[in-house]
């Protein structure tokens, strides 16, 4: 049962009161602030300051398909400026936003009236239709990459399960590598793969999991690119490997490169590429060879390469024997085991290229972990779908601002936010207002307080310099002189490395 009102008033008086607390460090005088503005994330006033000066934060809200005929509803701002507060702090469920409700900084700095709580969060989503919804989240996902398409980029295609354990729509029964037999959702996930930013992604349910699933919606955004924005390559493992994913490429005249499953077919095919001489260095240790083939089902003839390389541990091999577990060591000294990929693809480059161009892509893989276990993807989950559906581009979205605004103070490296938040988030920030002036004290809680200082600078030289060269433009065209700038200072950054990887050639033009 709750405390009557009384009783929580007399309890919260009582914290008022000063206090002499005995610590391992000697007695310490405490008293209970509630009257100053603080928050733990401080930082986040710079960050606010990047999101006004590209207007993107803005264009957002005001585009937002959400109204209230109510004069003491929440405004759209409120309610998108909380959800991107829970998003910041790598929230996973709505049930945390009520850790955000005594940040008496962070709404003002980005507008708002007030933090809504988790129930009003969660009601004003599924206010917003789905297809309305989906089209606001897709073209505000689209214009924060956009900029970037003009260079050389790699689409990455991925599905990631997400295990469900409530009563939630689309809760199927699928493949499911860590949770087997657990109901899930499928997101199908699609990255500007040199860049690790998100062009679109799509939950569905858990028996979706396939890239014939995912094919749908990688069509449609390589249909609705325009032919100079269109990706030098279309790259994805062996989900994508099927001749209905290859067909929809090819007509599309979209290279690709996939991995294929180990079926029967390509298992024969390996036997008979085992014994060939012509095996070429491609770098970390692989080998490769390449080769034509057609599979059953296929119409068509199609280059692969083939991929090989020995394990270098001991190897111990389990396999079940009745009750009893029976262990195999393999004598090195007559026996060489061998880890394999063949990739099929289109892609006009040598061996060695394609296979680094295959390794590449576990920097996408780094990416969907970093969604997952670190940006709360997957998480915000109700029963309907629609609301998962438009949280996980929220996610999305938040994830591509904040991953600009720290390639604009570190160009050289990619952060993520286990680190980037305590660098560039994080800090004990109190608000005083004197005179209609509002003064932000900030105390730094990471050990790298001169580091954070020169990459705050840094991020605000660049705002300096765009704001001088735009401050006449619109909204739309400030955020594409930053995007710009942020890129030629990475491309600039990566000079030395670019020269030591296989180029890729310009987009085709029109």
């Amino acid at each position: 049962m709750g405390e009557p009102d009384s009783a929580l008033q007399k309890r919260g008086d009582c914290r008022a009161e000063a206090m002499q607390v005995d610590t391992f460090g000697g007695r310490v005088h405490v008293e209970w602030d509630t009257d100053s503005s603080a928050t733990p994330v401080g930082q986040l006033a710079f960050f606010a300051e990047f999101l006004k000066d590209a207007g993107v934060f803005d264009d957002w809200v005001g585009d937002c398909p959400l109204s209230y005929s109510s004069p003491n509803a929440p405004t759209n701002r409120d309610i998108l400026g909380t959800w991107m507060l829970s998003v910041l702090a790598g929230h996973r469920r709505y049930a945390h936003i009520t850790a955000l409700r005594g940040d008496g900084v962070s709404p003002q700095v980005l507008g708002m009236r007030r933090i809504v709580s988790e129930d009003a969060l969660r009601r004003a989503l599924g206010r917003i239709d789905e297809e309305t919804g989906t089209t606001w989240m897709r073209r505000h996902l689209m214009r924060s990459i956009a900029p970037a398409l003009s260079e050389p980029w790699i689409l990455d295609a991925d599905t990631t399960i997400k295990p469900l354990y409530g009563r939630q729509e689309g809760a199927e029964i699928g493949y499911n590598p860590k949770k087997p037999g657990r109901p899930s959702h499928a997101y199908h996930s699609y990255w500007v793969g040199n860049l690790r930013l998100v062009l679109d992604v799509e939950v569905s349910g858990g028996k979706e999991h396939t890239g014939s699933h995912a094919l749908p919606g990688l069509s449609r955004l390589l249909d609705e690119l325009p032919p100079e924005h269109r990706p030098f390559l279309a790259r994805g493992d062996c989900g994508f490997g099927n001749d209905t994913v290859l067909r929809e490429m090819e007509v599309r005249e979209q290279r690709y490169l996939f991995k294929l499953k180990q079926s029967k077919n390509v298992r024969l095919l390996l036997l008979r590429q085992f014994q060939r001489h012509d095996w070429v260095d491609a770098g970390q240790g692989w080998e490769a060879v390449e080769e034509e083939i057609k599979l059953a089902g296929w119409e068509i003839t199609r280059r692969v390469v083939i991929l090989r390389r020995p394990f270098k541990k001991e190897l111990a091999l389990a396999r079940q024997k009745g009750r009893q577990v029976e262990m195999l060591f393999p004598d090195h000294a007559g026996t060489v085991c061998y880890e394999y990929a063949v990739l099929v693809t289109d892609c006009p480059v040598d061996t060695a290229a394609i296979a680094q161009l295959y390794r590449d892509r576990a920097d996408s893989e780094n990416g969907f972990d970093e969604l997952k276990n670190q940006w709360g993807w997957g998480g915000y989950t109700t029963q309907d779908i629609a609301r998962c559906r438009l949280t996980a581009r929220m996610v999305a979205l938040a994830y591509n601002w904040w991953s600009w605004y720290n390639r604009m103070a570190r160009p050289d490296a990619r952060l993520e936010a286990v680190t980037s938040r305590p660098l560039l988030l994080a800090a004990v920030g109190r608000m005083v207002t004197h005179s209609g002036q509002s003064r932000l004290y900030l105390t730094p809680m990471h050990a790298a307080g001169r580091v954070i200082a020169a990459m705050i600078s840094t991020i605000r030289a660049g705002l300096r310099h765009v704001k001088h060269i735009a401050e006449q433009l619109p909204s739309r065209d400030r955020w594409e002189l930053l995007v710009r700038y942020i890129v030629d200072r990475i491309l600039a950054s990566a000079q030395a490395v670019r020269r030591n990887q296989p180029a890729l050639p310009a987009p085709a033009a029109g």
